[in-house]
């Protein structure tokens, strides 16, 4: 007992920087290994399927992002919940929480992969899968649906581990599964001759053992928090906070796959299945300076979310400062990176196709120019989340992936062609890191006046 409070309460109390580092460095080197096992993933199919396999996978991704958008309102909304009531010293309340989620990330996932499996053929054309590309995507996106539990389950459950202080823990749940997949893909689709099949059953294979991981730490490991038989009866408070909080992370994830149907439609109509296949890639290497940020996202979590909860408005302030800080410098290395090495980096992914190489040249130097910016942005505009501002995280999340980008995809192109649907992306960047400046100024003025009055 005496370690759990002692766990709870370094979030209070450490110094900021060594707390963003202890919490963030474990979430980042699982992102990175998340994405780097992603990016293999399309090495692989693409070395041995071709061109039209990564374009399946391109196409099955706005799928997979319905999915995530469903782990994350419930394992978003669910952990910052856990975070607040840790830091308010309400241990039994966070336990509730953690048993109502489980119970509605199955029931969810079973719902939707059943509805997506029916309806799947007019689904992934709406995605933007051409004759030549549906088999591919039908057959890839049939074995990641049937085996979506163990995604939403570990990607949901583990939220919860960095939220009661286990940063590690996390981490190796996110490394088991990334690691095994690695491993998995090469065997399923060459040494058992699988093709894309064996790419989505390496997927699936690998969450499984991840959920597995997750569940025995809260069931029969040293955890924080139980989940116990009890809580898993639905209580309609519990339910309702859960899903006003994750709406935020929710939509942007939906608007995220919306985004997906609608920029592969305009990629198919302005280049065909090559300029899928070339923008897939580009988005692979996207989330290795992505998905960094969104470790540094994990750290600051439950650090904001535990001293917002304990009225320390200044250190909530501190992390905030220090966690845009380096989400700007990841996302600048990001951008070096692409500008000097661009044809050595889309090269990976085939080794013949020079148009392929071509054109995902070109897409990556065009949607990549203001990557600093979103490094700002994303860590900026999860602030609101940590805090439970479902409200203005959601508008900070839409105004990148809605409200400005869905206009610019539909109107760009019809004056500048391909060069309109990669441009898109930048604009829409720009437009959301203003939006971002402009309410983060607004909420730190807020906190400030929140402190003076504490303090009396």
């Amino acid at each position: 007992m005496e370690a759990t409070k002692d766990t709870s309460k370094q979030l209070g109390e450490e110094r900021i920087t060594k707390l963003l580092i202890k919490f963030s460095i474990p979430g980042i080197i699982g992102m990175l290994v998340n994405a780097f096992y992603n990016v293999v993933d399309r090495i692989f199919v693409g070395n041995g399927v071709g061109s039209l396999g990564i374009a399946a996978i391109t196409v099955a991704f706005p799928v997979m992002l319905l999915l995530m958008a469903f782990s994350m309102l419930i394992g978003v909304g669910a952990s910052t919940l856990v975070s607040i009531r840790l830091g308010q010293q309400k241990k039994e309340e966070a336990e509730q929480i953690i048993g109502n989620a489980l119970v509605l990330s199955v029931s969810i996932a079973i719902v939707i992969s059943a509805a997506s499996l029916i309806f799947l053929e007019p689904l992934l054309r709406l995605c933007g899968a051409s004759d030549a590309v549906l088999p591919y995507a039908r057959d890839f996106t049939t074995i990641i649906l049937l085996g979506s539990v163990f995604q939403i389950v570990s990607m949901g459950m583990n939220n919860f581990i960095r939220a009661e202080g286990n940063p590690k823990i996390a981490m190796y749940t996110m490394l088991i599964g990334a690691l095994l997949n690695c491993v998995l893909n090469p065997i399923f689709i060459f040494g058992l001759g699988l093709g894309i099949r064996g790419s989505a059953l390496a997927t699936v294979v690998s969450t499984l053992v991840s959920a597995s991981w997750v569940m025995w730490h809260f069931i029969g490991g040293r955890s924080t928090l139980k989940i116990r038989v009890e809580n898993f009866r639905i209580r309609l408070d519990i339910a309702t906070s859960i899903i006003s909080i994750g709406l935020a992370p929710f939509a942007m994830q939906l608007a995220a796959s919306l985004v997906n149907v609608i920029l592969n439609t305009g990629l198919k109509i302005y280049g065909g299945d090559i300029a899928i296949s070339g923008m897939g890639i580009v988005s692979s290497i996207m989330t290795l300076f992505l998905m960094p940020l969104f470790g540094i996202n994990q750290g600051l979590q439950p650090i904001i979310g535990y001293n917002f909860g304990a009225r320390k408005y200044n250190r909530v302030k501190q992390a905030l400062k220090e966690g845009i800080f380096a989400g700007v410098a990841i996302a600048s290395l990001g951008f070096i990176v692409t500008r000097v090495f661009p044809v050595q980096l889309v090269s990976l992914f085939t080794e013949n196709d020079t148009a392929l190489i071509a054109f995902g040249v070109k897409a990556m130097k065009i949607n990549l120019v203001l990557l600093p910016i979103i490094g700002f942005q994303v860590v900026g505009a999860n602030y609101f989340q940590a805090v439970g501002k479902p409200i203005q995280a959601a508008f900070l999340g839409l105004s990148r992936q809605v409200l400005v980008l869905i206009p610019t995809l539909l109107i760009l192109p019809r004056f500048l062609g391909i060069t309109g649907v990669l441009a898109a992306g930048p604009v829409s960047d720009l437009i959301a890191a203003i939006f971002t400046v402009i309410w983060l100024l607004r909420e730190m003025r807020i906190l400030s006046q929140e402190q003076i009055a504490t303090a009396k």
